[in-house]
């Protein structure tokens, strides 16, 4: 299944180069946001960036499981993700620094934020969700496109690939005695979060001194 195939399919060029202004002006942006506050700190939060632009095969997927007609329209309207970046941070308290940092910046618009590290969801699935605005220049006009920011541990980074090939495996519903171990494998990750970051806060004590 292709762009092709789908109704008002005669913008999507336009529209993927909307996306494409909207990534590189997302990673520039948030490189310079990163490098300030190291020189400010003295300190570097993040681990690495991903980026993606997400492909057409995947968006049509997303949109007929959210039970969509595929258009033009409702890619624009419903995926909120089709620009993505994903921050990964050493330590649980860099993840509320990067979302303070990202949310003071005049260069976006923040839209939506999910708190899923108080807030997990039933699957386990823990990290923090900015869903903002990237202000792009186009045929002289200003435009903003949705971009989705995961912001997650390392810890968080890995339960979460690895949950990802799990239920890639199944096309269904995960079997009940998987899900239950994945969940316990979740409390896991941030009970060792957490003790990690208390570790850090005992060795910031000692720069200090």
């Amino acid at each position: 299944m292709t762009y092709t195939s789908i109704i008002g399919k005669e913008k999507i060029p336009e529209l993927m180069l909307k996306y494409e202004f909207a990534l590189n002006i997302l990673e520039t942006q948030l490189n310079i946001l990163i490098k300030e506050f190291s020189f400010l700190h003295g300190y570097n939060p993040v681990e690495h960036i991903k980026s993606r632009i997400k492909e057409e095969a995947s968006a049509l997927k997303k949109l007929e499981q959210k039970g969509y007609a595929l258009t033009y329209y409702n890619i624009v309207k419903h995926l909120h993700d089709m620009i993505g970046i994903r921050i990964v941070c050493s330590f649980l308290s860099d993840i509320y620094d990067i979302v303070d940092l990202i949310k003071s910046s005049p260069q976006f618009q923040l839209k939506e934020e999910k708190d899923y590290i108080k807030y997990p969801k039933e699957s386990g699935y823990i990290s923090y969700h900015l869903l903002v605005l990237v202000p792009i220049c186009l045929n002289n006009t200003i435009e903003y496109v949705e971009a989705e920011i995961q912001i997650r541990t390392m810890a968080m980074d890995f339960w979460a690939s690895l949950d990802h090939k799990i239920q890639y495996k199944f096309s269904k519903d995960l079997p009940k005695e998987i899900s239950e171990q994945l969940y316990d494998f979740s409390l896991d990750i941030r009970h060792l979060d957490q003790k990690m970051n208390q570790l850090n806060q005992i060795v910031k004590l000692y720069d200090k001194k």
